[in-house]
């Protein structure tokens, strides 16, 4: 076993967090192994021939980065999902996605991560921004029931992620990997690989990209 690189991203493009700007950081990195924030589905086998044949390249933004780096390097492209958000996640966002406050919140944040790119998504910063986001949310819903199922899925959702991960490590060997996922999950992905620290791994060892 090797490293992995932990890499806080968007989905979309918005100014310099494009998926140029994050193939560099994935080419300098020069992974083995790519782990992505995805389901299976997210990258058909159509959509891969698309860019094979005609270079279509994909919409989200990491892998259409992922794509970039393709060109030139082979490497195992592992997703790490095993389902979507769920339907309380969804439900919540709705709800509160047109409070005044928490729209400000989110155009800050849109303004940080075009304005300084991965610089600001992988540092303290983004984390402090998200975690106000998180507490006006709270704040919006005065729904206990649904504030607390939702938390409950973001961990069931980000679990798998951690799980599949580590039993990719156990039975392959790499160098260099590299792991993307949404900087909203920054703080308690950071969190998980901490606590994995103290637990047996082998010779695997974490970076967290960023400050």
């Amino acid at each position: 076993m090797g490293n992995i690189t932990f890499i806080s991203t968007i989905h979309k493009e918005i100014g310099k967090s494009n998926a140029h700007e994050l193939y560099k950081i994935i080419n300098k990195l020069s992974p083995d192994v790519i782990f992505l924030e995805a389901i299976e589905e997210t990258y058909s086998e159509y959509e891969n021939y698309l860019f094979s044949t005609y270079g279509v390249f994909h919409g989200k933004l990491e892998i259409s980065a992922i794509q970039k780096y393709n060109y030139n390097t082979s490497f195992q492209y592992i997703p790490v999902c095993e389902n979507g958000l769920s339907d309380a996640f969804h439900k919540k966002i709705k709800l509160v996605s047109q409070n005044t406050e928490l729209r400000k919140l989110i155009d800050n944040f849109n303004y940080l991560a075009a304005g300084n790119g991965f610089e600001f998504l992988n540092s303290l910063e983004c984390i402090n921004l998200q975690e106000d986001m998180r507490v006006l949310e709270s704040l919006i819903l005065n729904n206990t029931e649904l504030d607390k199922t939702v938390m409950a899925d973001i961990e069931a959702y980000e679990k798998p992620m951690m799980h599949n991960i580590y039993s990719y490590c156990i039975n392959n060997n790499f160098s260099s990997a590299i792991f993307m996922c949404g900087a909203a999950h920054r703080k308690s992905i950071i969190e998980k690989i901490e606590k994995s620290k103290n637990k047996k791994r082998g010779n695997l060892s974490w970076t967290i990209y960023g400050n």
